[in-house]
C-alpha cells in the first residue's frame, strides 16, 4: 500500500496513476495564501494518519513560481510565528508546529541524487513528520513517493498548481482542499 510507511514507498517520480487530482488558479499571493492555509488544514485533520506513518509533500516548478510561498503559508497556518525562509542554500529548515516535525528542503543546488543520502535527510523522514520538498527531481530516486505532488507554473500575473495524490492520506487531503476551494470559489 502505498504512503503507509517509509519503507514501503516507491521513489519519486511516481510509476502509479494518482489516487486523486486537482488543478488550482491562483490569481495573486492571496489566493496562494489559501491555498497553503487549506492544505494546513487539511494536514491538521489527517494528523493521526501523519503521527503514524509521516507526509511528504513534492513542490515543482520552476524558479519563482510559488514554492516558498505556499509553504510559508501553510507553515503560517500551522502556528509557525518565527521568520520562515526558503532553504535552498541551508537545504532544510526545520519547524515544529502542532507537535508535528515540519521537514523545508530545497534540493536546487543537487548535482545528484546522491547527495540526498550523503546528506543524511532520511533519517527525517517518517512517522511524525512532514517533509515539503521543493525540486524533489533533484533527488529522484532517492526520495520516497510523496504523498502529495504539487507541480506550479506561472501563468501571466498568476499560478497555476497541478496537484496529484499518490498516498489514501494524500487523496483524503487533496480532495477536501479541492472541495473547500470549489465552494469558496462558487460561493465567491
Amino acid at each position: 500500500m502505498l504512503g503507509t510507511h517509509l519503507v514501503h514507498r516507491r521513489s519519486l517520480v511516481p510509476q502509479t496513476q494518482p489516487l486523486a487530482a486537482a488543478h488550482f488558479e491562483l490569481a495573486d499571493e492571496a489566493a496562494t495564501a489559501r491555498l497553503g492555509a487549506l492544505l494546513a488544514h487539511a494536514l491538521r485533520k489527517q494528523r493521526a494518519s501523519i503521527e503514524a506513518n509521516g507526509f511528504v509533500i513534492g513542490l515543482s516548478g520552476d524558479l519563482g513560481a510559488g514554492k516558498t510561498a505556499l509553504v510559508r503559508a501553510m507553515l503560517r497556518a500551522l502556528g509557525e510565528t518565527g521568520p520562515v525562509k526558503s532553504p535552498t542554500f541551508a537545504l532544510l529548515e526545520p519547524y515544529v508546529v502542532s507537535s508535528l516535525n515540519f521537514y523545508h528542503f530545497d534540493f536546487y543546488r543537487f548535482a545528484d541524487p546522491e547527495e540526498f543520502a550523503a546528506a543524511g535527510f532520511r533519517e527525517l523522514f517518517g512517522p511524525g513528520a512532514v517533509c515539503a520538498i521543493e525540486w524533489p527531481e533533484r533527488a529522484r530516486g532517492a526520495l520516497p513517493t510523496p504523498d502529495l505532488a504539487l507541480t506550479l507554473k506561472v501563468k501571466g500575473e498568476g499560478r497555476g498548481v497541478d496537484a496529484a495524490a499518490y498516498s489514501a492520506t494524500g487523496a483524503a487531503c487533496l480532495n477536501e482542499i479541492a472541495a473547500a476551494w470549489k465552494t469558496r470559489s462558487d460561493a465567491g
